[in-house]
């Protein structure tokens, strides 16, 4: 007994010395300092360990240079336009969009160079649609120097990718990743020829996901060399197609410069997870942020080519603008994350599936959604007849899940076919834009005499798509002077076959702009 009432005593003792020192010890989580809650924090939360692999590059390198090819092109000389062809056309506009310019080249430049990723030992290529648009000829320099021709299987302006492929068996390739798996700061490699360079490998990290910079739109609103002659021949623009451009970039900050277009970007495993397509500089050279198409999204452009020549899209049939606070603050609504509905084009997939204007786009096959890239992305992976799954916040406060079908472009008004925040009836209301008279400083300015000022644009309406900014002056619709928002709205009734001409000037130039 004596045995047992010592244990239970030791028992008791123990309990009470471990309570009384976890009561001395325990403080108010407030007490800690910013180290100790750093420490109990991740003590017990590791961080994300990224799938990229070794830090050593060596065997990722050796890897992928072989497969990485040379692309030259030749043109023929022809009177200059911003996309009159080129693998340089597009690098040149890329200048010019990061530098603000928008001057015209003077000529066509005769031959280009870009990069290619071989995909397939039998020659199928990828690259950038800018290295081979409008190419009278192209070339592919092989890793073993050897030069052989290609031809183009499909190319495609919106996602700025091509197919090409050479007549030659047992070459090396890349084996593509999965670009959804990439993480903001993990490493990667950018192969490629830049300034007419052999193989070229550097090294950096993610430093961004989901990047829009806008600068598809802007190629594609702009004459392709075919309609720039017959504008020549007939003195009349032909009517342009709905802008689809889908970006949705992995951005990095490996060392990117021009000849790098078409070129991978891989991780450290050797695995591609995009195509490089452009760079952020005030030089045209690198200054520190390259762009690579996902090679998720390519992977599918690139099947609709090999099996169709051409991308099967499927379109939501919606305009949008991403909410921030001060979309938010401007729409008079309290959401300030999401895609905002601001237009359902009627006999859409949306429309169908019950999607109203005013509603909010929240998720996209389950995923939060904050920008256009994040929805168009996916979108852009998809056909006619795939479904897609959507939460959308209804103006009551609900939210409602549906599946929408996407619908093929040609069921639906061209100019409304894919999710993007262009409106197309040219009213006062539906630009999105208040006006006032321009003022005797503002003409002298300029050296004008008559225009309306810019003073606010709405975002998800058509002049916010069109990239117009505050203080830009307006000069003419349609041919005809304006000065104050009466004559604005009466010159808009003016538009022919439906389309609008607006032409005017802000501190980067003179512009003139078709609305279809």
């Amino acid at each position: 007994m004596k045995k047992i009432g010592l244990v239970v005593l030791a028992a008791f003792l123990g309990g009470a010395v471990a309570i009384g020192a976890y009561k001395l010890l325990e403080r108010n989580n407030d007490v800690y300092s910013l180290t100790e809650k750093q420490n109990m924090m991740f003590a017990n939360n590791p961080s994300k360990i990224s799938s990229a692999g070794s830090v050593d590059f060596v065997q990722a390198a050796a890897a992928v240079s072989p497969a990485v090819v040379h692309i030259k092109t030749t043109y023929s000389a022809t009177p200059s336009n911003p996309r009159s062809g080129g693998g340089g056309s597009m690098e040149d506009m890329f200048e010019e969009f990061f530098r603000g310019g928008g001057g015209r080249r003077q000529s066509m430049p005769r031959a280009a160079s870009g990069s290619g990723v071989i995909l397939t030992a039998d020659g199928y290529i990828v690259t950038n649609n800018h290295v081979v648009d409008n190419a009278d000829k192209i070339e592919v320099v092989l890793a073993n120097r050897r030069k052989v021709t290609a031809k183009v299987i499909g190319k495609d302006p919106n996602t700025d990718l091509a197919l090409i492929k050479v007549d030659v068996d047992g070459l090396p390739f890349v084996k593509m990743g999965n670009s959804d798996n990439v993480q903001v700061g993990e490493w990667v490699l950018a192969v490629g020829f830049p300034l007419d360079l052999q193989t070229t490998v550097t090294a950096g990290i993610v430093s961004a996901k989901a990047r829009n910079i806008g600068i598809l739109n802007r190629e594609n609103a702009q004459p392709t060399r075919e309609e720039y002659q017959e504008y020549q021949r007939t003195g009349v623009m032909p009517e342009r197609p709905a802008n689809t451009a889908i970006e949705s970039f992995i951005q990095t900050d490996a060392a990117i410069n021009r000849g790098n277009s078409g070129g991978a970007l891989v991780n450290a495993n050797g695995e591609l997870i995009g195509i490089n397509a452009a760079i952020a500089s005030q030089t045209g050279m690198n200054e520190g942020y390259g762009f690579a198409i996902p090679v998720n999204l390519a992977k599918k452009i690139l099947e609709d080519f090999k099996e169709f020549g051409v991308v099967k899209r499927g379109y939501i049939g919606v305009t949008f603008a991403a909410l921030d606070a001060d979309a938010a603050e401007k729409l008079k609504i309290k959401e300030i994350n999401g895609l905002y509905v601001s237009g359902v084009v009627p006999g859409g997939a949306a429309a169908a599936a019950g999607i109203k204007e005013g509603d909010i786009i929240k998720k996209v096959e389950g995923v939060e959604i904050y920008d256009s890239p994040d929805l168009q992305e996916k979108i852009g992976r998809m056909r006619p007849g795939d479904k897609v799954a959507l939460a959308v916040l209804k103006a009551d406060g609900s939210t409602k899940n549906v599946n929408v079908i996407l619908k093929p472009e040609s069921s639906i008004a061209p100019s409304t076919a894919v999710a993007s925040t262009k409106s197309t009836n040219t009213t006062v209301s539906k630009l999105g834009a208040s006006f006032s008279p321009a003022s005797a400083a503002i003409k002298s300015k300029y050296g004008i005499t008559n225009g309306v000022v810019i003073t606010n644009v709405e975002p998800g309406k058509l002049f916010d798509y069109y990239d117009f900014s505050k203080g830009s002056v307006i000069t003419k619709i349609n041919g005809k002077p304006v000065n104050n928002a009466e004559e604005v709205e009466k010159a808009l009734q003016t538009s022919r076959d439906g389309r609008t001409t607006i032409a005017g000037l802000s501190d980067r130039g003179t512009f003139a702009i078709t609305i279809d």
